[in-house]
């Protein structure tokens, strides 16, 4: 494989036998796959949250349902 830089951008290249446009910069690359780690870590907490409350909901339904039978 050949590369060759990118004409302004320092950290680009392409690759001469795809045509495709390669970013070396490992740092953004790093802060990149961090960045996507916190999210998803969010969107499962935020899931379990989901979940929980759903739980309690249904839960709160059933407390409801055998007052009303009660009385």
């Amino acid at each position: 494989m050949t590369y060759s830089k990118v004409q302004g951008h320092s950290n680009l290249y392409r690759d001469e036998e795809t045509g495709a446009i390669v970013n070396v910069d490992h740092n953004a690359y790093t802060q990149y796959i961090s960045s996507r780690n916190s999210r998803q870590a969010q969107r499962k907490e935020i899931d379990e949250m989901k979940q929980d409350i759903s739980e309690i909901k249904s839960l709160l339904k059933e407390l409801l349902n055998e007052q009303s039978r009660r009385n």
